[in-house]
């Protein structure tokens, strides 16, 4: 406190000094009685101010300074939370990645069994169409051939029966009952 006074007091040396230059030579004045202008009762303000103010402007830089590192530690603590919230992301997007491969893999492998057994399906198909088909061209032929057949035997039967209408030599039917009487196995 006593440096504090000696500063008041050079300051107020200085101060008077400078305004009795400025009034020597015409300027303006100021009161220099320190019992009017209560010059005392500043520098006592001052000094109050100055010795408490000290330690409120302490307290209050003190808590803002722990205020700062409150927050500091706040957004250190929640830099860790977010980087770990962002590994653990990133092992359940890679587990998501793998998942997501295994599933593309198991469709492929699905797809390729249902494929091939689409065509195993579709080639026994084909056959059973061939044999089908062969079956049925077989039946139409054989109905070809047998109609063909009947009607060779209505016209041979036909031309018998026109060549019996207009008779048959006595020779010729005397061959042709010894060659029905050969083939049923009796002689002559």
């Amino acid at each position: 406190m006593a440096n504090m006074g000696n500063i008041f007091l050079l300051a107020a040396e200085a101060v008077n000094s400078e305004i009795a230059e400025g009034a020597a030579e015409g300027g303006f004045g100021l009161n220099l009685d320190i019992l009017e202008t209560n010059l005392i009762n500043l520098l006592i303000l001052i000094g109050i101010l100055f010795y408490f103010g000290r330690k409120v402007l302490t307290n209050i830089l003190n808590e803002r300074r722990s205020s700062i590192e409150s927050v500091i530690q706040d957004a250190e603590s929640r830099l860790q939370e977010a980087q770990t919230s962002l590994a653990k992301a990133q092992g359940q997007l890679t587990q998501a990645q793998q998942e997501a491969q295994r599933i593309t893999q198991v469709a492929e492998q699905n797809a390729q069994a249902a494929k091939e057994a689409i065509l195993a399906k579709a080639n026994l198909d084909v056959e059973r169409l061939k044999e089908t088909a062969a079956s049925d061209l077989n039946a139409e032929l054989d109905k070809a051939i047998s109609q063909l057949r009947q009607k060779v035997v209505l016209k041979a039967l036909q031309k018998v029966e026109g060549q019996l209408k207009d008779g048959i030599s006595a020779d010729a039917q005397q061959i042709l009952i010894n060659r029905s009487i050969a083939q049923l196995g009796g002689e002559i």
